[in-house]
């Protein structure tokens, strides 16, 4: 029986660089299949859904959506853990990764395709790499068709000339609250990679290589594209440290990002898909965000509503989540 994983995805999308980090991690044998018309019959034989990241197991199924496929395979391979001992810390982890893929796909999406010199960089890594062997004047073709298809999906994340300070002003507050965090310690729960790191890693990996926030990343901070270099290649370099010691630096995260942005920002999509709205507005610091539901995140939400309740013994985690101004929102 085949024992390689493979992973269809693109070094652009940051939810399959995100799974490729952790199979690295794993140490689980992977081959990296780049999505092209080459191999999109393979890829429509396992997926379900025309999206990156497909993994396919050694014993050929098929796993889409990047925090399902980790989870999934925790369950095979649950060591070296990315899950910290306790109740409260785990979830916390698992809630930060979810503002990640929720919340901080806007920034890196928003830089890619709102500034020109990064929608003609991202243009053209896409063309070259989905269409490889095209000739440069083929190249221009194609990355205006790409370009064409995906700077009119800027409003689909929210970013539109009105909302590009919140959104830039969230992408340059999370880089000072990790460049801080990450002054003592190698990895966001200490001295080994948890499920915040891989959700975290994803998006700041794109935004690491896009000239426009890469350049505020190289002046702002400099440990936190350290870590992106190690979460290319992570391993374990310690133990994951309590609570205690995480908060002085990690509880910002929680208090300006997930409670004061993330959270309001999707409870209130979730209203309007449940009142079938078309659109939504919600004030973030003074500024009017407003945007299309997405049923998605709808879904997402009410999957880490299910994640807060089943944690056994609250005792611990529900006046940390007070505190950060996240409990009223997932309860």
């Amino acid at each position: 029986m085949p024992t390689t994983y493979r992973i269809y995805g693109n070094e652009l999308s940051p939810y399959s660089v995100k799974v490729r980090s952790y199979l690295r991690f794993k140490q689980l044998p992977h081959e990296w299949i780049v999505r092209t018309p080459a191999v999109e019959d393979e890829f429509k034989r396992y997926a379900k859904l025309p999206l990156v990241p497909l993994v396919v197991t050694p014993d050929g199924r098929g796993l889409q959506d990047s925090t399902p496929i980790i989870e999934h395979l925790e369950s095979v391979q649950p060591e070296p853990s990315i899950q910290p001992p306790d109740e409260a810390s785990a979830f916390l982890s698992a809630l930060i990764e979810e503002y990640a893929d929720e919340w901080g796909n806007k920034p890196m999406f928003h830089y890619r395709w709102f500034y020109e010199a990064d929608q003609q960089v991202a243009g053209e890594r896409l063309a070259r790499s989905q269409m490889p062997g095209l000739d440069d004047e083929a190249v221009k073709g194609g990355i205006e068709m790409i370009k064409a298809r995906m700077i009119p999906r800027l409003k689909l994340v929210g970013s539109t000339a009105e909302t590009k300070g919140p959104i830039e002003q969230s992408y340059r507050r999370l880089l000072a609250i990790l460049e801080k965090h990450l002054a003592t310690r190698t990895y966001v729960f200490g001295g080994r990679p948890s499920l915040a790191d891989f959700g975290l890693f994803g998006q700041l990996y794109e935004l690491s290589i896009d000239p426009t926030p890469a350049a505020i990343m190289r002046s702002s901070a400099p440990r936190v594209a350290k870590w992106i270099q190690e979460m290319l290649g992570p391993r374990v370099d310690g133990a994951f440290e309590p609570w205690a010691a995480l908060a002085p630096t990690l509880m910002p995260l929680l208090t300006d990002e997930v409670g004061a942005t993330f959270l309001p920002w999707s409870a209130a999509n979730a209203a309007a898909i449940a009142a079938g709205d078309k659109t939504f507005s919600i004030d973030l610091a003074g500024t009017a965000f407003t945007q299309e539901p997405q049923k998605y995140h709808a879904k997402s939400l009410a999957a880490l509503k299910a994640r807060y309740a089943a944690v056994a013994d609250k005792s611990e985690l529900d006046p940390i989540l007070d505190q950060a101004g996240c409990l009223a929102w997932l309860r």
